[in-house]
């Protein structure tokens, strides 16, 4: 008898090594496992008899278990010790139930451990849980597999030969087509450092053997949720850039017919205005006609230059128009452009005036475009302002010669705060006369916005409805 409790002793758990506490937990494994599934199948097809010794086979895997895990030699089990039971009767109930509802979602997960009882076992599980399931013996096969296939989950054992569950995870979470992949790791032994390092090389989960029902199913539950939550944002997320890519398409092809149409229109709209014009010196017209003549002509000078406005504010937004550099003298600059709004001014009975504070520095830049800008200005201007109202330019040098602000002020209806940016949009126009209302100005001041900023410089307007409105343009010097 002293010989045999030696020979036990020899063998107690204190004097294993982590190799062979890994060899025996894994059949111990397979006992607290398949008597688990043998206890759930018995409580579903009633045949309760058989329960109570199911209980008592997982009750001594346990008892076996802890003893492997703690160390403690048999002598100090207790012997009325109840460590923890099969599920309940209800419990199983609860889980058939479970099981059924989630049989209808068919996840694809990939069991990867190089012990075939270990797989069998949680293959069988997972199949009564609803999940369809393909096993890997070890991590090479398990990189083919889940290359080859489609997964939802890869649960992946630790200890393997040839290529262990840390490589196999790291190279997964490497491949971008991969990566989003959960992996829960799975392994006999439960140490703190394995964990850490799982979760480091980016593992969704750890799970240590053998696997509590309850805990497995809630794990693989939640990392399939989160998944299923990924999928639907990647596939919002692809449609979102087919339709952004479509609409781009539409935009474009809508851009290219405008600008089609608007070409097109100038050649007869000039033919018209020439037409117009040519008519006036044939013959002699009553006053009537020659009033119907001069409003077609200023019609028809309007529309082109809406027109021009168009096709200028597209070149540009697309960067393809080419900016002349002129030197400018501002005051010449203004009176050019006074000149040519003169007329509208006086038809309105409005005065037009100019005040140019001190010595002003030369503009470098294209004349042309900013005559224009003036010209724009300086007609919304008069356009908003009642009959006997005031317009006034102005220029000065705020910053010693490095740059150039000129402005258009006028005593008109104003503009409100909130309309500030939008008289500056291409599109602000529409929306304002669909509200009723009249303060927007259209691709003029879309025009003035470009070409100034093209310049290097910045526009921004001061107003308040009924206190008129002045519009600010700062040019720096080259």
């Amino acid at each position: 008898m002293t010989s045999l409790n030696q020979a036990s002793a020899d063998v107690s758990p204190r004097t294993l090594t982590a190799g062979h506490l890994h060899d025996l937990r894994t059949p111990l494994n397979h006992i607290i496992g398949y008597a688990e599934l043998l206890a759930e199948q018995a409580e579903e097809e009633g045949q309760s008899g058989y329960l109570a010794d199911l209980r008592k086979i997982h009750t001594a895997g346990r008892q076996m278990l802890t003893l492997l895990k703690n160390g403690e030699s048999e002598s100090q089990t207790t012997v009325g010790h109840e460590p923890e039971s099969l599920p309940s009767a209800e419990h199983v109930i609860s889980a058939t139930a479970e099981r059924g509802a989630a049989s209808a979602s068919a996840a694809m997960i990939l069991v990867v451990d190089d012990n075939a009882g270990n797989r069998d076992l949680l293959s069988e599980r997972l199949g009564r849980q609803g999940y369809a399931v393909t096993m890997a013996a070890n991590g090479r096969a398990a990189l083919e597999v889940v290359r080859a296939g489609v997964f939802d989950l890869v649960l992946l054992d630790i200890m393997m030969p040839e290529m262990d569950g840390y490589t196999v995870l790291q190279q997964l979470k490497a491949d971008e087509g991969l990566r989003h992949i959960p992996v829960i790791m799975i392994s006999a032994l439960d140490e703190l450092d394995s964990v850490v390092r799982c979760i480091e090389l980016g593992a969704d989960d750890y799970l240590p053997k053998p696997f509590e029902p309850t805990l497995l199913k809630a794990r693989i539950g939640s990392c399939l949720e989160k998944k299923a939550a990924r999928d639907r944002e990647m596939s919002l997320y692809t449609e979102l850039q087919r339709n952004h890519k479509r609409l781009q398409e539409l935009e474009t092809l809508r851009d290219d017919l405008t600008n089609m149409i608007i070409h097109d229109l100038r050649t007869p709209l000039s033919s018209v205005i020439l037409g117009m014009q040519t008519l006036q010196g044939v013959g002699e017209l009553d006053d009537m006609q020659r009033e119907m003549v001069e409003i077609a002509i200023s019609g028809g000078h309007a529309l082109l230059g809406m027109i021009n406005d168009l096709l200028d504010v597209e070149k540009l937004e697309s960067g393809s128009m080419q900016l002349e550099s002129d030197v400018i003298s501002f005051a010449e600059l203004a009176a050019s452009a006074v000149r040519q709004v003169s007329t509208l001014a006086e038809g309105k009975g409005l005065s037009l005036a100019c005040n140019v504070v001190g010595q002003l520095p030369l503009l470098r830049g294209d004349e042309g475009k900013l005559r224009r800008v003036l010209v724009n200005l300086l007609g919304n201007a008069i356009k908003f302002t009642p009959s006997g109202g005031t317009v006034t330019v102005s220029a000065r040098s705020p910053d010693g010669g490095r740059s150039t602000e000129f402005s258009v002020q006028d005593t008109g209806e104003g503009i409100p705060a909130e309309s500030f940016d939008r008289i500056f949009e291409k599109f602000g126009q529409v929306e304002t006369r669909r509200g009723g209302r009249t303060m927007s100005t259209g691709l003029g001041l879309t025009f003035c916005k470009l070409a100034v900023e093209a310049h290097g410089g910045h526009i921004r307007v001061e107003s308040e409805p009924g206190k008129g409105s002045t519009f600010a343009i700062t040019i720096p010097q080259p």
